[in-house]
């Protein structure tokens, strides 16, 4: 189990959150583990103390969360940059390359229609649709 350190800082090895009852996502940090190796830690967001590392459920639900060892946070494509950038070559290239803009914005609208359509995509089930945000 992943730890916060304290409220400075983050966790001892950068740490990206998922959706853990999202068949897709779960299948997709399989498949980054295993193809990509990055140096991070995958936790799904169900289980973890998620007000430790300064997230909320609805972040979490969202979108991908990145929390690095110094307390930073990113998420969505930002996040997925951040974990490219710990992995070998190729992919280390690849995650800084999708942190600047204009290609991050690119990779934010990629993110997001993905995100957003993740019910849709092969392997995924309905408890995967991203919940839409309340209406006040």
């Amino acid at each position: 189990m992943v730890e916060a350190t304290g409220l400075q800082r983050g966790p001892a090895r950068p740490l990206l959150v998922y959706d853990g009852d999202c068949a897709f996502c779960t299948r997709s940090v399989e498949v980054i583990r295993a193809r990509i190796r990055p140096d991070v830690d995958f936790q799904p967001g169900q289980g973890l103390d998620l007000a430790a590392f300064g997230l909320t459920r609805q972040q979490v639900d969202r979108a991908v969360q990145w929390v690095g060892t110094d307390g930073s946070r990113a998420a969505g494509a930002q996040a997925f940059a951040r974990m490219l950038s710990r992995a070998g070559r190729p992919w280390r290239l690849t995650g800084r390359v999708m942190a600047v803009p204009p290609v991050s914005w690119l990779a934010a609208a990629v993110y997001r229609l993905i995100a957003n359509n993740r019910q849709r995509m092969p392997g995924a089930t309905a408890a995967c649709a991203v919940p839409l945000p309340e209406r006040r």
